[in-house]
């Protein structure tokens, strides 16, 4: 494994320009460091607490839990029959409070607050600790992304390497967290669990970094030859490219971690998996030479597709090889959900 490149010096609140352009990973060092919850929770994870308890206005948040055995890994259980925690809800005070308790006791249960959206979950937060993203405005769209900002909270937990459609910066608001990332590129060498049954609805690799098993997962190895690591402290951020694989650890008794989302895509575009699904259920088992039809095919409309791929189809009848507008959107979708229903 090597260290993320890491950017020093900028300007707190400020994303450097052109930082996606490279769809590479890059630690911001120092980014937050001015939000008053770091300044916080560098005092003491009970100050940390009590500003939060500032913000909170009353609506619960999901939990998951696991007892002392799980070591933190949010993960399947032993016969993949289901998880290795339980989800519950509770008020964000009861259970920061309960985290504090906690602190000292060797092995205690792991809590887990994961993908809550801040503006419902800490209403006014992001009017003291918030990112000026308008670095990130491309020529195309003139004008910043709409990013959906979350709060990841708990004790000390792993969640296994997987990967996320939209771009991704993770910002250090308490506590310590350590990042491994690998390319997409490396999908086959990190032996990927089921991609319809999984712990929080991405699929993960079914390796654990803590202890690897290179008997049963012997293409790990490669996969380690290319990760990239980081471990971040409070008002660091890391920029995680779209489908980068990354494992995320929580190190500390007490860890809250605010991150911003988006697409670099139009709103009306649906999530790829879902044609991965239904490539799943009416490609993959065809005889191999339909295979290879298909796949150039696909390559055909799809992955290689450009302005001369429909050229010679009069403008107002290429119609799903027209430029996908949000109304065109809508008639494909309609049109597939009438072919999988006569199904």
């Amino acid at each position: 494994m090597k260290p993320i490149r890491e950017l020093h010096d900028l300007v707190p609140g400020r994303l450097p320009p052109q930082l996606i352009e490279a769809a590479q990973p890059v630690v911001l060092r120092g980014l937050v460091s001015h939000w008053p919850m770091v300044r916080e929770a560098l005092r003491s994870d009970r100050a940390a607490v009590d500003y939060l308890h500032g913000c909170w206005r009353g609506a619960p948040v999901a939990i998951m839990t696991g007892p002392p055995e799980i070591d933190g890994r949010i993960f399947y259980n032993d016969d993949f029959t289901g998880m290795n925690f339980g989800r519950a809800d509770a008020p964000l005070p009861t259970l920061m409070e309960e985290l504090l308790q906690l602190a000292a006791v060797e092995r205690p249960p792991c809590y887990y607050v994961g993908s809550t959206t801040v503006d419902d979950c800490l209403p006014g937060f992001r009017a003291h600790n918030d990112l000026d993203l308008s670095s990130l405005a491309t020529a195309d769209t003139t004008e910043a992304p709409e990013a959906l900002a979350s709060i990841w909270l708990g004790n000390r937990s792993r969640i296994a390497p997987h990967y996320d459609l939209p771009d991704n910066i993770a910002c250090v608001a308490a506590g310590h967290r350590r990042f491994t990332l690998f390319p997409p590129e490396q999908l086959a060498n990190l032996y990927v669990g089921p991609i319809d049954f999984t712990p929080a609805g991405q699929p993960v690799s079914l390796v654990d970094l803590k202890q690897p098993d290179f008997e049963r997962f012997p293409r790990f190895a490669q996969a380690l030859e290319h990760a990239q690591v980081a471990e971040l402290g409070p008002g660091d951020a890391l920029y995680i490219p779209s489908m980068w694989w990354h494992q995320v650890e929580a190190l500390d008794a007490f860890n809250v971690l605010i991150n911003y989302w988006w697409r670099q895509s139009p709103a009306h575009m649906d999530p790829p998996v879902f044609a991965l699904m239904l490539a799943l259920l009416s490609l993959r088992d065809l005889p191999a030479p339909q295979r290879r039809a298909w796949q150039g095919i696909f390559d055909h409309y799809v992955f290689n597709a450009d302005a001369q791929t429909s050229a010679h189809i009069p403008a107002h009848a290429r119609h799903a090889l027209a430029p996908i507008t949000t109304e065109g959107a809508g008639h494909l979708r309609a049109h597939l959900i009438q072919r999988l229903r006569q199904r």
